[in-house]
């Protein structure tokens, strides 16, 4: 058997997603479900002019309100925490001008935070054990950050400004004398962007595309309602349902056919007919995506 390890792949959400419920927000009221990312249809694109304008008022308001907030909570000012970590700039480039970013999705934005902060605070506390911890500091930095970005990337929580939060965890003083109280810091300031992201990015755009993954879960809640009298899945038929929030007629599928004796599957592709759009579950689609393969099904319709 031939050894290729650059080939190796790990995908955490292949373990996770078929545990994982369906998001409820079809089943909540409009009104709420608008300002949680649900569309029963397409969402129209803006101009850059209207990005650049809701980007400039999510970045103010997001950052004012985490710098107020800290500045009023007892807790952080007994601790003297700064008002905001930097890294929470970049973050918000993120989260108000490429909102369909995978990057920019809630548990990118959260868990990656999270991760690295645990990541930055246990290398800093680490360090600190040495007789010469201080002279190694740049050491310290450059080894939180590479292994921030190891556990978002194994994790699918990659988020380009987490890493410059584990980096500061060790490097930045202030930061790396606080300790595990960096922690609720960092956790809180996800939560009020968030909070802002979710109310300001769905007036004209939407946001979040999706919370945990594009791609299908609850394969097994699912496989077992779907289950046939003869023993057999839905599933096995070729295609089911992917159950897009949007509202688009989309199916996943995973073909598959014969060859030299052995069942292998083909690969992946994307198959427009007059009835619905036939896509692979781990190809993700924006609204705008969405929008254009439908409108090519239904000119096959006319």
């Amino acid at each position: 058997m031939p050894f290729h390890p650059s080939q190796w792949h790990f995908e955490i959400d292949h373990y996770l997603n078929p545990w994982l419920p369906a998001a409820p927000w079809r089943h909540i009221p409009y009104p709420v479900a608008h300002f949680m990312g649900y569309r029963p249809q397409g969402q129209r694109p803006v101009g850059n002019l209207a990005m650049v304008f809701w980007a400039f008022i999510g970045v103010f308001c997001s950052l004012i309100i985490i710098e107020a907030t800290s500045r009023a909570i007892p807790s952080f000012r007994a601790h003297d925490a700064p008002i905001i970590v930097g890294s929470f700039g970049a973050a918000a480039v993120l989260e108000f001008y490429v909102v369909e970013s995978p990057l920019s999705q809630p548990r990118n934005a959260v868990l990656g935070q999270i991760l690295s902060s645990i990541v930055g605070i246990a290398i800093s506390k680490l360090f600190a054990l040495g007789p010469v911890s201080r002279d190694l500091t740049w050491l310290g930095g450059a080894l939180a950050c590479a292994c921030s970005v190891a556990v978002m990337g194994l994790t699918g929580t990659v988020h380009p400004p987490a890493g410059a939060t584990a980096l500061l965890a060790v490097v930045d003083d202030n930061l790396s004398n606080l300790g595990w109280f960096l922690l609720p810091i960092i956790l809180l300031g996800c939560v009020l962007m968030q909070c802002v992201a979710l109310l300001l990015n769905n007036i004209q755009r939407r946001f979040p595309v999706y919370w945990w993954t594009p791609a299908e879960v609850g394969h097994h809640k699912k496989r077992q309602q779907e289950e046939r009298p003869d023993g057999k899945s839905s599933s096995d038929s070729g295609s089911s349902d992917s159950g897009s929030e949007n509202g688009a007629k989309l199916e996943t599928t995973r073909t598959r056919h014969m060859e030299e004796g052995r069942l292998v599957e083909e690969k992946e592709r994307i198959v427009i007919t007059r009835m619905c759009v036939n896509i692979p579950d781990t190809i993700y689609l924006s609204p705008e995506d969405t929008a254009f393969l439908e409108g090519l099904s239904e000119r096959l319709r006319k």
